[in-house]
């Protein structure tokens, strides 16, 4: 059944801020560990990439910057400084506030041995500053494979995740921790490896597979990792998927009405997606609606995973709704995203991906960009912006999630710190269009939507 939600403007501030500290978590159905031990299931990323964007001779603007958001000429791309102008960031970044003193930890699988090349052209492109990328290979990570599908896509996430965490917090650490492989048991130990060795402040999980695919023992583990690094105040951050209300089944052949893992979990920010349309030059912000690629619709595959184009989001079936949900998400369970980010192909970034170079027959080094979609943009920029946050404030924030529902309780102060997106939806067309809309307040398509930077940070600094 197709359902529709919008959600009420929340309550007063004061009344979140109460319990904001607090957050009820119930995993619903979970069951002990199993005897023979959890079982893994495998977590597929494919980014959304574009054919190879290249700057004409004596140009400083490529030309996907120029064209139309209606995807009518074709993909419209964005480089940094256009994005921090946006979303608030340019301000900051130039008054000092750029990450300084703090580290990004991201989370991937398999190796990209392309990653610091990829960040030496994309830097001197954009004039952004140079850093040293801290790579932390799991036990058993495997030699870079250029013939395995699977390691492609995963080096494409990790090109993504990396060059544009750097871009919008340019004076932070980047450490990238490499999963043995890409079952979700090998993630989590990443993940907790990270974690135990406290590598960093903010953590960036770019991928995500329906919550009841997760094995319930490792659910169980999962959300301890989360809470011990909630406890060292850590930050954490999940993309909500790019195929709308729907996950790929655990058999990876169909689709299903179901929200993402880790986003889910209530001691993580899910992270959404938009269609941004910003000017050019200089990225002045214009509008938003929720992601849907135009010239497909929201259609999960169950063989082209190259046709997966909106934004997650939804309800969880193991996590009831969290106390700081309360008053801006209906029901009973927790809803998904929490916030949202631009990711669409058409209004994506540009980035320099070696493994995408050697798609095309190029040489890794070759000056040529691809614009990038999908959830998985918005989780590391996200995480860059909550490093700026923790420099400002001179502290690492933690669990985000109860300030930011109370920060948006009251519409005054609501409007200053999120671009409110209204319109669109992440209906599903194999599912038979069930789905949700965008809204006002918080919505299961773009949570309560994208980031005033310039606003939304002295708010964390002032509130948390």
């Amino acid at each position: 059944m197709k359902g529709k939600l919008r959600s009420a403007r929340p309550a007063p501030l004061a009344a979140v801020l109460a319990f904001a500290a607090v957050v009820a978590v119930a995993l619903v159905g979970a069951s002990a560990s199993r005897a023979a031990g959890p079982t893994s299931h495998p977590i597929s990323v494919s980014p959304e990439i574009s054919g190879p964007q290249a700057l004409a001779p004596g140009a400083v603007h490529f030309g996907c910057q120029s064209r139309p958001i209606d995807g009518s000429a074709g993909a419209r791309c964005y480089q940094p400084a256009q994005i921090q102008r946006a979303y608030g960031y340019s301000n900051l970044l130039a008054s000092g506030i750029n990450g300084a003193g703090k580290t990004i930890v991201i989370i991937d699988a398999y190796d990209n041995p392309y990653l610091q090349n990829d960040l030496n052209i994309q830097n001197s492109t954009f004039s952004l500053p140079n850093v040293t990328l801290h790579k932390v290979m799991m036990p058993g990570v495997p030699p870079f494979d250029p013939n395995d599908d699977n390691q492609i896509g995963w080096g494409e996430e990790e090109t993504l995740d990396v060059l544009w965490s750097h871009a919008m917090a340019p004076g932070a650490g980047i450490t990238l921790v490499e999963a043995k492989s890409n079952d979700d048991t090998d993630i989590l130990a990443a993940t907790k490896y990270a974690v135990d060795h406290h590598l960093g402040d903010v953590i960036s999980q770019s991928f995500g597979e329906a919550e009841t695919c997760v094995d319930p023992s490792v659910l169980t583990q999962e959300h301890a990792v989360f809470q011990a690094a909630v406890n060292k105040g850590m930050t954490l951050f999940a993309s909500s998927g790019d195929s709308g209300a729907a996950q790929f089944n655990c058999a990876g052949d169909g689709a299903t009405l179901a929200a993402s893992s880790p986003a889910s979990d209530p001691l993580v920010t899910g992270v959404g997606g938009t269609t941004l349309n910003a000017s050019d030059p200089d990225g002045k912000y214009i509008g938003e609606t929720a992601w849907t690629e135009p010239l497909f619709g929201c259609n999960p595959p169950a063989v082209d995973f190259d046709d997966i184009n909106c934004s997650g989001g939804g309800f969880s079936t193991i996590y009831s709704k969290p106390l700081y949900q309360r008053l801006a998400v209906p029901g009973h369970a927790r809803g998904v995203p929490d916030i949202a980010y631009d990711a669409g192909v058409n209004g994506g970034v540009l980035t320099h991906c070696g493994v995408c170079n050697l798609l095309f027959g190029l040489d890794p080094s070759a000056p040529v960009f691809f614009i990038f979609g999908g959830t998985s943009s918005g989780s590391p920029q996200w995480s860059a912006l909550i490093a700026d946050a923790d420099q400002m404030v001179h502290h690492d924030l933690g669990n985000i999630n109860p300030t930011l529902y109370g920060l948006a309780v009251l519409p005054n102060l609501y409007h200053l710190i999120f671009n409110d997106v209204t319109t669109g939806n992440n209906d599903v067309v194999e599912l038979g269009g069930a789905g949700y809309d965008a809204g006002s307040g918080w919505d299961p398509v773009t949570g309560l939507g994208t980031p005033k930077a310039n606003n939304l940070l002295p708010a964390l600094a002032t509130f948390h």
